[in-house]
């Protein structure tokens, strides 16, 4: 699953004791696995291979620059949803052919942006962005390829506020509206038709949501063909989901043996959109113990990480393994609350831990924490974010720095100053 392991009573990531990145790095601290983010993108590599997918990782769920470089290097493409990812993908020398354009709220300065450099397609949302992208297109004299993301109104089984395939869902639209605004298409003169595109929700660990999606958006593409549309791409999304804590979710190779029987006979080339599948289990977030609150029914270890270094627990109340970074797992436990330092009630990193008894100075890793970690970090309370590292082997290295207040105030700074 991954490339964090005890040996003799201490968590390593790959060769490298975690202790000593927390000492040499300080705390809140990211750590990634190098080995484990290779090996989890050549699983949906290999399990699709027949279909020579086109493999676009999402960067919404981990954008920094050193893993962006990492995976172009193995020929990933990019699912991008903003100007700014669009730079990130550019500058960390992804090919702008291998990049698609996802989201609801393009703005015409992100459009023009993507369709300078070139990128392979949009992934179209409403009629109002697909007449906006014409207009757009028209002026600088291109023509945009797009796809249209399709609602199949199928519920993913996924937490709410990751599930994005049904009819009450502000993204994509709905099979009869898609099909008009194909239509539309053709009279917009610089856009160009050429796929379909389906993304149902995030976390999900069944095969069973696709098949149902992919049976309706079957028969979508079969019409279009009937009508004359030359559908070349069938963008399956993402959305795979991972181990946090008792889930079971499907193999790589798994989800391809259900899923591309019915789509290689479409004939089209695959496009897949993996984020959190791939990076999800490949980081950790290390954190330190500041105090410990005894309490009659159980004890608060309070840490220097909050829900500005991690808000999933806090905003889906997602569950993460929450291990001590030292010490062999002992049979006497304390049922333990592990809290941030936020001025909020719903800062917390996990409720009702059986966790060995804690002391200020001791170190805890949050596990699974490589996907919308640090992706969805903020400076809530003025605190600054955490440095990021990265491990191969028995290298390290430093991928983000560790902000200053400087950082923190520089923007405001030079505002006053203007």
């Amino acid at each position: 699953m991954d490339d964090f392991h005890i040996r003799q009573g201490e968590w390593y990531c790959e060769q490298v004791p975690v202790s000593r990145l927390a000492k040499t790095y300080g705390t809140p601290l990211y750590v990634y696995s190098q080995n484990t983010i290779l090996s989890h993108f050549f699983k949906i590599m290999h399990a699709f291979a027949a279909a020579n997918p086109l493999i676009c990782y999402s960067v919404k769920a981990n954008s920094n620059l050193s893993i962006l470089r990492l995976l172009a290097a193995q020929g990933a493409g990019l699912d991008i949803v903003s100007q700014g990812e669009l730079i990130r993908g550019l500058e960390a020398g992804v090919t702008p052919e291998r990049i698609v354009y996802a989201g609801v709220g393009k703005t015409e300065t992100e459009i023009a942006a993507a369709l300078r450099a070139g990128i392979l397609m949009f992934n179209v949302e409403s009629e109002p962005e697909a007449r906006l992208l014409n207009q757009v297109a028209q002026r600088l004299r291109k023509t945009a390829r797009v796809a249209l993301r399709i609602n199949p109104d199928v519920d993913a089984k996924t937490h709410q506020y990751i599930t994005t395939g049904k009819k009450e869902s502000k993204f994509g639209l709905s099979i009869p509206l898609a099909m008009g605004l194909f239509r539309a298409i053709r009279r917009m003169r610089h856009l160009k038709a050429v796929g379909v595109h389906m993304h149902i929700g995030s976390q999900i660990t069944s095969s069973t949501p696709y098949i149902q999606a992919i049976q309706r958006l079957r028969k979508v593409v079969e019409d279009l063909r009937r009508a004359g549309f030359d559908i070349a791409y069938f963008n399956l999304g993402g959305g795979l989901g991972i181990i946090y804590n008792e889930e079971r979710p499907q193999t790589a190779d798994a989800f391809a043996q259900a899923v591309l029987p019915l789509i290689t006979p479409l004939q089209c080339r695959l496009i897949l959109e993996p984020g959190r599948f791939i990076v999800g289990n490949a980081g950790i977030l290390i954190t330190q113990v500041q105090y410990v609150k005894r309490g009659h029914v159980k004890s608060f270890a309070v840490v220097d990480a909050g829900m500005n270094d991690l808000i999933r627990p806090s905003l889906y109340n997602a569950y993460h393994q929450i291990v001590p970074v030292q010490g062999r797992p002992g049979r006497n436990t304390v049922l333990t609350d592990v809290v941030g330092p936020i001025c909020e009630s719903g800062d917390f990193l996990g409720h009702d831990r059986h966790l060995p008894k804690l002391n200020s100075g001791d170190l805890l890793a949050v596990r699974s924490a490589g996907a919308y970690g640090m992706a969805m970090a903020s400076n809530y309370n003025s605190r600054v974010r955490a440095a990021e590292v990265m491990v191969s082997g028995a290298r390290v290295r430093l991928i983000r720095r560790r902000e200053t207040y400087a950082d923190l105030l520089a923007p405001e700074k030079e505002a006053a100053l203007k």
